[in-house]
């Protein structure tokens, strides 16, 4: 197994990646985007980290690789959300103020409008996502797989617990800015929020309802 250091964008905190990745994969990284935004709980949004022109395609799970996303308490799912972001209405925010909180994955979009994103064999449970023959994806000529600002937005999970973690292991595959492909096998993550100091530095701080931002 190969090993490479990720940088965790939320807090410059280090971690180990473990993983057989494409030179162009350039890891995992998490913002935190709200805290107590649903009473006790925090927000984080994941994205894949890509070189400039990349694109993600899919992420996945296999009977070598099963896929497994979810955290150490409980995922704060909300009524009128849904699995994917295929499924958020955006027009229902101001009625339903929590919603901007609900747990779903994705790939680059953050909610239905004009969203491709399709998946088959994913289990979907209340406080995980799990696979071990199947997959969340996009076509390649799906523009929300392109890398923007040099990354793509695949899930946003609200965890109950300010010590909670969230954790899992994917796989995922894309195309390279020239048109070959790229595949990174099993990255594992473990995100946190971090510490106090972390947070006021990067202007994190009390963001409690902060609204969505298309990635």
């Amino acid at each position: 197994m190969n090993f490479k250091q990720l940088t965790v964008l939320a807090g410059g905190a280090t971690l180990l990646l473990s993983a057989a990745a494409s030179a162009d994969f350039q890891g995992l990284s998490y913002e935190v985007v709200a805290i107590d935004g649903v009473s006790g709980h925090w927000t984080a949004r994941i994205y894949a980290d890509l070189g400039a022109g990349d694109r993600l395609d899919a992420v996945y799970g296999n009977a070598a690789n099963p896929l497994s996303m979810g955290t150490s308490s409980s995922l704060y799912q909300n009524a009128f959300g849904g699995n994917t972001s295929a499924a958020i209405n955006p027009a229902l925010y101001a009625a339903f103020p929590s919603l901007v909180y609900d747990s779903w994955v994705t790939i680059g979009l953050e909610d239905q409008g004009n969203n491709a994103l399709s998946d088959i064999g994913m289990n979907y449970g209340a406080d995980s996502v799990s696979t071990s023959d199947g997959s969340f994806y996009v076509t390649p000529d799906d523009a929300q797989g392109q890398e923007v600002g040099g990354r793509v937005l695949i899930a946003q999970f609200t965890s109950l617990g300010n010590d909670s973690h969230l954790m899992g292991m994917i796989s995922l595959q894309g195309k390279l800015a020239d048109g070959s492909n790229w595949g990174a096998e099993s990255v594992s993550y473990d995100f946190a929020i971090p510490a106090p100091g972390a947070l006021a530095l990067l202007g994190l701080a009390g963001i409690a309802g902060r609204r969505r931002r298309r990635a």
